[in-house]
């Protein structure tokens, strides 16, 4: 059965959802953010089957979010790096990882211990945050009508 497409949907969350909305793809983005570059390590590290992690990364290649590297010297060995579209995930895989190591912890692992490189010290939850900077919950914002229909 094929998966539903959203891509002419008015909702921006479907439509990223095209790109990034399986647990591969978004595991091969975290695993890029955290330096893997080479097929082989891709497959190694997450334990994917090389015709899913093939479909998976010429995905995220057409989708903009990697880009495909040759540094082979004859045209056969390449590389997948995070574009500007893929590192502006960021922040999403990032609030992702504090959501699930506080609903889903691992049983014998604490959470991700994310540090700031200059200052060593513990990154804070990603937060949606007013123009002030001060933190908003689902309770504290609205959609103005002109955009019903858009998520």
């Amino acid at each position: 059965m094929a998966r539903k497409r959203f891509d002419n949907s008015n909702c921006s969350v479907a439509r990223a959802l095209n790109e990034v909305g399986d647990w591969w793809s978004l595991l091969i983005v975290l695993h890029a953010m955290y330096g893997t570059r080479r097929f082989v390590d891709f497959q190694q590290q997450l334990g994917i089957a090389k015709n899913i992690l093939c479909d998976r990364l010429t995905r995220l290649v057409e989708n903009g979010v990697l880009h495909k590297v040759d540094v082979g010297e004859h045209g056969c060995r390449y590389e997948y790096r995070l574009t500007d579209k893929g590192r502006d995930l960021f922040p999403v895989v990032v609030a992702l990882r504090q959501w699930g190591d506080k609903w889903n912890p691992a049983p014998e692992q604490g959470p991700l211990d994310l540090r700031d490189k200059a200052t060593s010290r513990p990154i804070r939850s990603v937060q949606v945050l007013d123009a002030d900077g001060n933190p908003l919950d689902l309770r504290d914002v609205f959609v103005p009508e002109h955009t019903e229909g858009h998520s």
